[in-house]
C-alpha cells in the first residue's frame, strides 16, 4: 500500500516517465516481506535500456525491474535508496519522508 504522495506528483512522475526520464517518486510504503522498509522510492522510466543503464551505474542488477507498462520502474529501499537520493540531490524527498 502506498500513501504520502499527492495526485499531482503521480501525474509529474508518470509524465516524465512515460517521456522517457529517469524519475523519483518517494512514498511511505506498508510491505509484509520488507517489515523495515516505511518508503521506497519508485525510479521510472518508458525506456527500458536507459532504465537498465541506470541500474547498471547505480551498483543495482536490472533483472529486479518491474516492467509493468506503461510505467516501468525500479524500487529503492534502506540504504541504497538514501544514498541514491543524496547523489541525485532530491533533499526534498529524504526530508519529507524523515529518511536524514
Amino acid at each position: 500500500m502506498a500513501f504520502g504522495v499527492t495526485r499531482e506528483e503521480l501525474a509529474r512522475w508518470k509524465a516524465a516517465v512515460s517521456r522517457g526520464e529517469i524519475a523519483y517518486l518517494t512514498h511511505y510504503w506498508l510491505e509484509p516481506r520488507f517489515k523495515d522498509a516505511k518508503t521506497v522510492t519508485k525510479v521510472g522510466c518508458g525506456d527500458l535500456e536507459k532504465l537498465a543503464a541506470w541500474c547498471r551505474r547505480n551498483g543495482l542488477d536490472p533483472a529486479y525491474i518491474h516492467r509493468r507498462e506503461p510505467f516501468p520502474h525500479f524500487d529503492l529501499i534502506g540504504e541504497k535508496q538514501v544514498e541514491i537520493l543524496k547523489r541525485e540531490g532530491l533533499r526534498e524527498q529524504l526530508e519529507r519522508f524523515k529518511l536524514v
